[in-house]
């Protein structure tokens, strides 16, 4: 049979795969033109009204104050200190929110299968309404319902004389290390890569002989005693900053700000009431015959949630959970509404108001959310790939 010559199949803008590339080029050169047009017509408007371009406003003196900082900083530090500033607070505010409601999530989550009535119920309650009600408004209201309602400084409310809590925020005692506290920090590091060493160990060992070594117990044996046998032998070279009340006002210790406060208890609750129901949907999935055969087998209640519902769940709850922690993230943006100064608002706000460098800041800031968002998301793909189930 003879093949069709290419004078047989007709002209080539008659070939779908050929008209196909031909739309896909013209699509990217006409992109590409808006895009450059764009920045033309920026650029020129820029210059046209005295505003230069770069990030030479990074080295400039910043002028203001932020009121809560994890590193050094004053009025007089530079603009790009104050991005590192609100980039510390962003990242605080996210792990705080995120280990507190992967903990509430995973309780009330598993509260709402339990077999108590009021429990479960109880549980539902929670899930229903702080699923239900705005992220903004639950914000406002532990700050203005809430915190902004607790006593004067020269009233607070206290814990032993050495937690105090009041309008403006909690204030507690700070560590202060004294000479020979570095054997303690050394110890705790060795606990913790023999802590490593023993889990790693205990699987091996259990998939070779099936016998079970109690990790757990272990290893909090390990991480407690090491490190606190080393610091009473070399004499507790530990101190503490008690606050103490001097005016109006708390001086000494450690002071969590009340803005910081509500945002961190709104995230938490708010992200946890979605998380309990993606625990509860991971549990669900789980094969009932598999819990039947525990139970026909007497294995307690907990080492069957442990040990066989839990690690078959979480390959259901991994990619949930990693959507809700970037929503957390991204949340923690909403900073802005009651003064919480974390990226958005030094940087994004402040910043940007005193330069005028939008496209710069507002681009800095949008390649930070990224960053963040890839690096979890990475992380938590490469705990669901180890952590995954392999079928033989």
């Amino acid at each position: 049979m003879l093949r069709s010559s290419s004078s047989e199949r007709g002209p080539l803008w008659r070939d779908p795969a050929v008209r196909a590339l031909v739309i896909q080029a013209l699509l990217l050169l006409g992109l590409a033109a808006l895009i450059v047009m764009l920045v033309t017509n920026t650029l020129a408007n820029l210059e046209a009204r005295g505003i230069t371009t770069g990030l030479g406003f990074l080295q400039e003196r910043a002028g203001f104050s932020i009121p809560q900082t994890l590193i050094a900083y004053s009025g007089d530090s530079t603009y790009g200190r104050t991005f590192v500033v609100g980039l510390l607070n962003t990242l605080l505010v996210s792990g705080l929110g995120i280990v507190a409601a992967t903990v509430i999530g995973f309780a009330v989550g598993i509260a709402r299968l339990s077999s108590n009535w009021l429990l479960a119920r109880l549980a539902a309650a929670y899930v229903e309404i702080f699923r239900n009600i705005p992220l903004l408004v639950q914000i406002l209201f532990w700050y203005f319902a809430v915190l902004q309602a607790l006593p004067s400084p020269r009233q607070s409310l206290s814990l032993f004389e050495a937690l105090f809590l009041n309008v403006r925020g909690l204030m507690m005692p700070a560590p202060v290390a004294q000479p020979g506290f570095d054997a303690t920090l050394w110890a705790l590091a060795l606990a913790v890569a023999a802590v490593v060493g023993l889990a790693l160990y205990a699987r091996r060992l259990q998939a070779r002989t099936g016998q079970a070594l109690p990790v757990y117990r272990l290893g909090a044996l390990i991480l407690v005693g090491l490190p606190l046998a080393v610091f009473l032998v070399t004499g507790r070279p530990l101190a503490w900053d008690v606050p103490v009340l001097a005016g109006f006002n708390f001086s000494g210790g450690v002071t969590i700000i009340p803005e910081l406060m509500a945002l961190w208890l709104a995230l938490s609750i708010y992200t946890a009431s979605f998380i309990a129901e993606i625990v509860r949907s991971g549990i669900q999935s789980v094969p009932s015959g598999q819990v039947e055969a525990a139970r026909a087998i007497s294995l307690p209640g907990n080492i069957t949630l442990r040990k066989i519902v839990i690690p078959q769940a979480m390959r259901v709850i991994v990619p949930q959970l990693t959507s809700q922690y970037l929503n957390l993230i991204k949340n923690s943006s909403l900073a802005t509404a009651i003064g919480y100064p974390d990226l958005v608002a030094v940087f994004a706000g402040t910043t940007l108001n005193q330069t005028g460098q939008a496209i710069e800041i507002i681009a800095m800031t949008m390649a930070v959310y990224l960053l963040i968002s890839l690096v979890v998301s990475a992380l938590m793909n490469l705990y669901n790939a180890r952590t995954l189930m392999k079928e033989r």
